[in-house]
């Protein structure tokens, strides 16, 4: 059986057990509704806990690794800018030079007590250190400088690079994890003549972890990229960074970077994380929840409950169908049709079949649909006929049309009107050198500012290539000549894609310039081109050089 015929015997049925109108199928779907609101309720209810899980978990996961690498990030970059600042300070470089000079004491003085109040101004400094060319160490502020050396090896790398960050240690000293950092202290000429080093205790870490976490989250974590334990949220010791990841879980952490894992932990507890790199510290952060934790939030349904569902959601179908033929179907194919129709597509043509009042409505659109289609045809031809395609202005035949028109009108009337030409300049060129479709932008954006400019009752026309008049009624030449100074000016200071673009414009008034279209467009066009000969981008009005042809004579005249 062919759907269409399907439809028929549904539709016939729906007749007879009166549901052919809209009120009757609402009243009956809404009977349905009511039979099943448990089962829905508790379906979606169970689908919304379980995708709420999965992106709960996963956005908290991501947002305290994310915002704690940020968190890292910054810190590391406010420190290391903090001893730019310091290693190129006068107080380093101008005493770390003259201490084997003849005033060496006290440049070492004065070096150390500066060291002193740079170390003041930040409470993570546990001790500064300067050292020389050599890596050997010149002086130290008052702190604790235990641990901070350089390799030889690091000594060479800041002789080239920009910074220097070690490896996090316990300092059993001061009871904290620490770091040290390095930057070189370099001359004005850029010569490296030492390093500059701060040995920074983690404290503000451990404090900052914990305000990074959400009330569902367990920890966030530290670890280098080997998995040795640096910090917890909750925990600074010696025994936790002598802890390191089991290797299986730290090759999927690192291997499935800013993505969920399930491992077991050391103490044997199964979690949900996710690690981010901190590639400049060589250190990764690693968020972590439990996972029974994450299971608890969910419900499990009873068998008995899923087995309902499951018969109820049969019936629910069945009928869900029926109903969908009669309704949503007709319905759907009606708004489609009628969003194509808004969009200007009125070539659709929907099924007149159909019961009740959406029958009804169909076959009406269908018909709305058809007059607007015939009227649609015959305004777009008329349109065509007289409108240029690139620029969307009237065309040259429509033009001349006008033209004619308003000529016998000046006549009759004894009202004057003036003739806008304008024409590119060096249009070809720009063309040559950016392409045609940049100079058919240039024209569409000429076309559009000439709309702009220019009143609604007067007639804009491309009349050919790169030139355009403009029809101005009831206009003088004078205002003419300033309505075309606008227009120039505008073109002239229009921001186009390729670069600057100008325009030459020749204006004439009929009937004093012409009484004829042919004559006046001829006046016209010539001024445009006197308008060319005197160098481009200007106005010209008609009979202009006629005028001065006949002074450059009675001068000559006077002289002879």
């Amino acid at each position: 059986m062919r759907v269409s015929d399907f439809e028929d015997t549904i539709a016939r049925r729906a007749r007879a057990l009166r549901l052919g109108s809209v009120r009757n199928q609402i009243l009956a779907f809404a009977v349905l509704a009511i039979l099943v609101p448990t089962v829905v309720t508790t379906l979606v209810s169970y689908q919304h806990d379980r995708e709420s899980l999965t992106e709960t978990i996963n956005a908290e996961l991501r947002g305290a690794m994310s915002e704690s690498a940020q968190e890292m990030g910054s810190w590391l970059d406010e420190r290391l800018d903090a001893l730019r600042v310091a290693a190129s300070s006068y107080g380093v470089v101008e005493n770390l030079a003259k201490i084997n000079g003849r005033d060496g004491e006290k440049a070492l003085g004065r070096l150390r007590a500066h060291l002193n109040s740079l170390r003041e101004r930040f409470p993570d400094q546990e001790a500064l250190v300067v050292l020389d060319a050599s890596g050997h160490i010149v002086t130290t502020s008052s702190g604790r400088t235990g641990g901070v050396r350089l390799s030889q090896e690091a000594v060479a790398g800041l002789r080239t690079g920009e910074a220097f960050v070690g490896e996090a240690y316990w300092d059993a000293a001061l009871g904290k994890a620490v770091l040290v950092l390095g930057v070189p202290i370099r001359e004005g000429d850029g010569r490296f003549v030492g390093a500059f080093l701060a040995k920074l205790n983690l404290h503000v870490v451990t404090d900052m972890l914990p305000r990074l976490l959400s009330r569902d989250l367990v920890d966030v974590a530290l670890v280098t990229d080997q998995g040795r334990l640096i910090i917890k949220s909750r925990l600074s010791s010696a025994e936790l960074m002598r802890t390191k990841l089991p290797e299986t879980t730290t090759s999927a952490l690192f291997e499935k970077e800013g993505q969920t894992v399930v491992y077991t932990r050391a103490d044997g507890q199964e979690v949900i994380g996710a690690l981010r790199r901190l590639p400049r510290l060589r250190w990764a952060t690693v968020a972590e929840i439990p996972l029974s934790q994450a299971s608890s939030r969910v419900g499990r349904l009873r068998s008995a409950t899923g087995l309902l569902i499951a018969a109820l959601l049969a019936v629910v179908g069945v009928l869900a169908y029926v109903l969908g033929l009669l309704i949503a179907r007709p319905l759907g194919r009606l708004t489609a049709a009628a969003a194509k129709v808004a969009a200007g597509d009125l070539s659709v043509e929907l099924p007149g079949g159909g019961v009740g009042e959406v029958g009804y409505l169909t076959r009406v659109f269908n018909t709305l649909v058809a007059r607007l289609r015939e009227r649609e045809s015959q305004a777009e031809l008329e349109r065509l006929s007289v409108t240029d395609a690139l620029t969307g202005l009237y065309n040259r035949r429509h033009l001349m049309g006008t033209l004619a028109t308003e000529v016998q009108r000046s006549q009759r009337l004894r009202r004057p009107f003036s003739l806008l030409m304008a024409d590119v300049d060096h249009f070809k060129q720009y063309n040559d050198t950016h392409g045609h479709p940049a100079g058919d932008a240039a024209l569409a954006r000429i076309a559009d500012i000439l709309r702009k400019t220019t009143r609604g009752v007067d007639c804009v026309a491309r009349y050919g290539g790169e030139e355009f008049v403009v029809m101005l009624l009831e206009t003088t030449i004078a205002t003419a000549t300033v309505v075309a100074e606008r227009i120039r000016a505008r073109v002239a200071s229009d921001e186009f894609a390729k670069g600057r673009v100008t325009i030459s414009i020749g204006v004439a008034e009929c009937p004093t310039h012409g009484d004829t279209p042919e004559s006046l467009l001829e006046s016209v066009d010539a001024a445009l081109y006197e308008a060319k000969d005197r160098g481009r981008d200007r106005v010209v009005t008609a009979g202009a050089q006629q005028g001065r042809d006949k002074e450059k004579k009675r001068r000559r005249t006077r002289t002879a």
